[in-house]
């Protein structure tokens, strides 16, 4: 895995993304040098912000509440189903794997 606060790796993103933005918009010479250095700046912050801990999990019902004879309860957003496995892909992207994981 990459280090993000690498400032190697910040400056690449930089152009990147400022490459990116001038390519699609109107930008003076003068506004280059202000537009790569919030950039970085930006870049900046959410790498010390992205090595904040994670807050923990609380489901939505209790997990011993969730099965019963006539539904499963997902413990993301509360809803009652037959089964699990469509919703969970397409509403939050997860396969029973990972639903079980997390």
């Amino acid at each position: 895995m990459l280090n993000a606060t690498a400032p190697a790796v910040k400056s690449a993103l930089t152009s990147e993304i400022v490459s990116a933005y001038a390519s699609n918009a109107t930008v003076e010479g003068t506004v280059v040098q202000d537009l790569i250095g919030s950039v970085f700046a930006k870049l900046s912050e959410l790498a010390v912000d992205g090595d904040a801990v994670p807050e923990t999990l609380t489901p939505a019902v209790p997990i011993r509440r969730s099965v019963t004879d006539d539904y499963i309860v997902c413990l993301e957003d509360g809803k009652k189903f037959k089964m699990l496995k469509r919703h969970l892909m397409t509403t939050y992207g997860l396969t029973p794997e990972d639903y079980r994981a997390k």
